[in-house]
């Protein structure tokens, strides 16, 4: 074990032995209902709160600015706890420069090319904030909005409604989009994301959660040795500027075969063009099961080290890994320690980036009358 590892682990381990009984009574009889503290005011004075809960062994933090999961703490094969998402310890970082740490993304997860589409007859040109393209809703996307949150108590869950109304034009995007989205923790532990929006004009829309996972511990370093599993047969390759091409690829032969565990850093470096154009993996893979009525399996994460894992259910037809490429030692996070390339993955449920410009995907439209609902279910074991 690295001395980094060793470090946070050790520096929970006291609570985590007391709190491992706490995670007991929690499964048998319920969670604790939320509790709200106050986490900043942004510079126009609104207050920042942030919700902690707490259910069957899963501790989590939630902010009411971005909807973003400041913390989300689990414990080891021997009861000791770690955060395992990277993120701050101040709302001012959050505000002015997180990479989307721990953030809600709408209007529409991942990229838009160019930041154009046409629906019904009409282009809407949106807000470009990744070069010449559209990325996670543009530079004011939910991520960086303050949600309404009611905490609820359900039998023996717990969790958080969230609330957003976008109004018409926001981001360039059409209709008054009404999104509700609940963080639910179970008895077992489980974090659960139900999201659901309505308009009253055609729109496109794709919700997702952007947590930046490391299993180990945040701050402890790389998660090269994290075993990754993710059921899927083919991904969407990109052009230069991470825009799908249209093709659905298959895995098999090349380094975006993850159908078995193995380790993320075994082809990080292998000389593929599209790793290398990415730096790193920044890809959809098309989720086998397709879009489903239920959440089904789509990816394993696990950290041998640690025994810590994650899995990840979603009625969602595909997930974006993203192997912590651009991270590059400028942010320190909640440990006190800085994020260099590597050190934290995301696992995004989604519909396929571009989808919009691409009609072959599975599509985006949201009209009125009808409501979007997605749910994705991260289970954590050890």
């Amino acid at each position: 074990m690295d001395m980094s590892r060793r470090t946070v682990i050790a520096g929970a381990a006291a609570a985590g032995i007391a709190a491992t009984a706490l995670g007991s009574a929690a499964h048998a009889t319920g969670g604790r209902k939320p509790v709200r503290t106050l986490f900043g005011t942004l510079a126009d004075g609104t207050e920042v709160h942030r919700w902690s809960l707490e259910n069957g062994g899963t501790r989590l933090k939630v902010l009411s600015y971005g909807g973003i999961v400041q913390s989300l703490e689990i414990p080891d094969r021997r009861g000791r706890y770690a955060n395992v998402s990277a993120g701050f310890d101040d709302l001012a970082d959050y505000v002015a420069k997180s990479p989307y740490f721990g953030a809600l993304i709408g209007r529409y997860g991942n990229r838009i090319g160019k930041g154009r589409f046409t629906l019904d007859g009409t282009a809407y040109q949106l807000s470009v904030n990744d070069g010449e393209n559209s990325l996670h809703g543009g530079a004011q996307g939910f991520d960086k909005r303050v949600w309404d949150v009611e905490p609820f108590t359900a039998g023996t869950d717990v969790g958080l409604r969230l609330s957003y109304t976008s109004a018409d034009g926001e981001q360039g995007y059409p209709g008054t989009l009404k999104v509700k989205v609940t963080y639910t923790l179970t008895r077992h532990g489980d974090w659960r994301i139900d999201y659901a929006a309505t308009t009253d004009k055609a729109t496109v829309v794709n919700l997702t959660s952007h947590v930046y996972w490391n299993l180990a511990g945040e701050g402890s370093g790389s998660i090269e040795d994290h075993e990754l599993t993710i059921a899927a047969s083919r991904y969407t390759p990109t052009d230069a500027g991470l825009i799908p091409t249209g093709e659905l690829a298959k895995v098999a032969g090349t380094p975006f075969d993850f159908r078995r565990a193995k380790p993320v850093g075994r082809d990080l470096r292998a000389a593929h063009p599209q790793l290398i154009a990415a730096q790193g993996f920044d890809h959809n893979w098309v989720l086998d099961k397709g879009v489903t009525a239920r959440p089904e399996h789509a990816a394993t994460l696990r950290d041998p080290a640690s025994g810590r894992t994650l899995r990840i259910a979603t009625n969602e037809p595909g997930l974006q890994f993203y192997s912590g490429n651009f991270l590059d030692g400028t942010l320190t996070g909640t440990s006190g320690r800085t994020y260099r390339q590597g050190d934290a993955l995301c696992l995004e449920t989604q519909h396929f980036p571009d989808s919009p410009n691409q009609p072959s995907f599975p599509s985006t439209v949201l009209r009125p009358g009808q409501t979007w609902r997605t749910t994705t279910i991260h289970s954590f074991g050890n």
